[in-house]
């Protein structure tokens, strides 16, 4: 290596500075040189090149790595982790697949931590934490200084959404963490694919990413490293994403909640187009005939169970393009076109097992990486909820457990990260650039009264203001009361990347063309939840939604009342829909009409509560929603 550097014709000793240059062919930190050559080859975007080099220069790695996105560099990674303790090796029964425990400190989204830098706050909104963007960029700047020191800088271009596809958006991650590659490599279209198909000038989302723990010379690092300052930021009108100090989930996933919702909501706000946190299944009757629906529930409410149903009505099929994250645009024939702009799922491990979703089950038994779940004695896996306890195993902070130890062995927000190609009933649309057209909507929370089975909305405005009234009831895996109303607008709450009255303008201004409003996808509320006075669920739900999604299904063919009746809410399954509805299960008729019964001092209550939470917004309020309040309460007095 050389000892000297010429730099604007000064002679420096590399050796004895820790100032970092850039030249031409590449990046000066220290004594290290570090070529871009590797980057030049395969991209001549002089964007990704130049950010690439600030970044470097900024957070001073010892070695900086292009991934090409290969099976092979997936394993090459995942064999280097297990050397060095990071990942456990799972038995052949799940075939090329791992087990990571992270930091007790680093297990979850830190929503406290998280910002969107607006240079006005108002364009934030209530609905987010806020910070002036140059002071954030001030407090940031320090701690990224030097951060990957002694580490590698990981350089991931990756795709939202199929190569190809006018939906889809292109984002450089760098990181310093080797886990974080592996998760993006599943989660995203990753790697030279990518930069293949970018052009010389194209715009991408920067996404810097650091697990913010340094190492000396010498030191031995810790098998999960972070840092107990944690900043998750966002700079919508940059279009860019800065994250320090955590390797866990969407906090380092930067393609995930913070690309795909959070910038990318933002920029469907700019650009005329839908981001939103929903899944998209296929659905197709007994004779045939598909439609394709999106849904949005908040946590808790069965969303990856819907996407990956099997329905328990003979003939009918569900087919799963996505659990999670959902980009609509509107096309010249007055439809929403959807996409999945993930690759690969990223789900909750509690619960999920053969009775609740064994089609989850069939999609992580090879290629999977499960995060803080426990292992058993023969090198396999097990969670709450899978199956019996086994006698005794090794928890997620790595300890000795037994169920008598009366302490779960998973944590409660256990991951596994698959591709979404592994799922049994995996779509064939779901990787086709053009996406595909949503019929239906829906929306849904947890509610123990009030709120019936599925209702339909009047038109989209109506609609809309139902997305926007979305609340469920807190449970235990939640901060905050047990049973509470938490509200949660369309699911977003947590991932909508500007002020959300503004939010809801935008989806009211998807209805701008009254001669295709019957072009739009009808909208629709479920909910699988409601308990008799007993606390006892009225529903059986699981693979007997599927008869609720028939309801919906033949709602969108229907014309005008055909198989319901309007109600002061919107439309409800007429009696002989509900009759169809029940056919063939054991549920009483009393559970039934209870399913169904509008109480009107509940509905009032509830009214009531939506508007104390939408005064938040003032004046950044549509005036249609209002508008939408006033005109429930005038129907729920008229008609309840």
């Amino acid at each position: 290596m050389l000892k000297n550097f010429i730099f604007k014709s000064k002679v420096f000793n590399v050796a004895n500075t820790t100032t970092p240059f850039i030249s031409s062919n590449g990046v000066w930190i220290g004594s290290r040189f570090y070529s871009i050559e590797q980057l030049k080859k395969k991209t001549n975007n002089q964007k990704i090149i130049k950010w690439v080099e600030e970044q470097a220069k900024l957070c001073k790695p010892d070695n900086i790595y292009v991934c090409d996105g290969s099976e092979q560099e997936f394993t090459k990674f995942c064999n280097k982790m297990v050397d060095n303790g990071t990942l456990t090796k799972l038995n052949s029964k799940r075939p090329n697949s791992f087990l990571a425990r992270s930091d007790p400190n680093d297990v979850a989204r830190v929503e406290s931590r998280t910002y969107i830098c607006t240079k006005n706050k108002e364009d934030a909104g209530p609905n987010n934490n806020w910070m002036d963007p140059q002071q954030m960029k001030n407090t940031l700047k320090p701690l990224f200084d030097g951060s990957m020191k002694g580490r590698t800088m990981y350089v991931m271009p990756f795709s939202m959404g199929p190569l190809g596809s006018d939906i889809s958006h292109v984002g450089v991650q760098v990181t310093d963490s080797p886990f974080v590659v592996c998760n993006m490599k599943i989660m995203t279209r990753m790697g030279d694919q990518v930069l293949n198909q970018m052009k010389e000038n194209d715009d991408f989302v920067p996404c810097l990413h650091t697990v913010g723990a340094p190492l000396e010379k010498g030191q031995k690092d810790s098998h999960w490293p972070c840092n107990t300052t944690k900043y998750i930021v966002h700079f919508p009108e940059e279009r860019a994403i800065q994250s320090f100090g955590s390797g866990y989930g969407g906090n380092a996933l930067l393609g995930k909640k913070c690309f795909s919702l959070r910038i990318a909501s933002a920029m469907a706000k700019e650009d005329g187009w839908l981001a939103e946190h929903m899944l998209i299944l296929g659905l197709t009757n007994d004779k045939g005939e598909k439609k394709y629906i999106a849904a949005a529930f908040p946590s808790a409410c069965g969303k990856t169970n819907l996407a990956m149903m099997l329905p328990t009505i003979p003939g009918w099929k569900v087919e799963t393009l996505g659990d999670d994250i959902n980009w609509m645009v509107r096309k010249k024939d007055g439809r929403l076109y959807a996409i999945n702009p993930e690759n690969g799922f990223f789900g909750v491990a509690p619960g999920t097992s053969a009775s609740s979703n064994p089609n989850a089950l069939k999609a992580i038994d090879r290629n999977t990486l499960f995060t803080n779940v426990a292992l058993t004695p023969d090198n396999d896996v097990w969670w709450e909820g899978l199956s019996p306890a086994p006698q005794k195993a090794i928890d997620w902070k790595g300890q000795e457990w037994t169920p008598s130890k009366g302490t779960p062995a998973a944590h409660p927000n256990s991951r596994f990260t698959a591709p979404l190609n592994q799922c049994p009933s995996i779509d064939p649309a779901w990787d086709d650039p053009k996406g595909v057209p949503i019929s239906a909507i829906i929306f849904g929370g947890r509610r123990s009264s009030t709120i019936p089975l599925v209702y339909e909305s009047f038109n989209w405005k109506h609609g809309t203001f139902m997305g926007a009234s979305t609340a469920s009831e807190q449970t235990a895996a939640a901060e905050g009361t047990v049973g509470a109303l938490r509200h949660d607008p369309m699911a977003m709450l947590p991932f909508c990347g500007y002020n959300m009255g503004d939010y809801f303008k935008h989806w009211l201004s998807i209805d701008n063309d009254p001669a295709t409003s019957n072009k739009l996808p009808k909208i629709f509320y479920v909910n699988w939840f409601r308990k008799d006075k007993n606390k006892k669920f009225l529903w059986p739900g699981f693979g007997e939604n599927s008869r609720v999604l028939r309801w919906v299904f033949d709602r969108c063919n229907a014309k005008g009342e055909e198989k319901a009746e309007a109600t002061a809410i919107g439309y409800i399954p007429s009696k002989e829909a509900q009759k169809e509805l029940a056919d063939g299960l054991d549920i009483s008729k009393d559970a039934m009409r209870e399913l169904f019964t509008l109480n009107k001092d509940e509905w009032l209550s509830d009214l009531q509560s939506m508007r104390k939470y939408t005064q938040q917004f003032g004046n950044r309020l549509p005036n249609e929603i209002t508008n939408q309040m006033n005109k429930l309460e005038d129907r729920i007095n008229k008609d309840l």
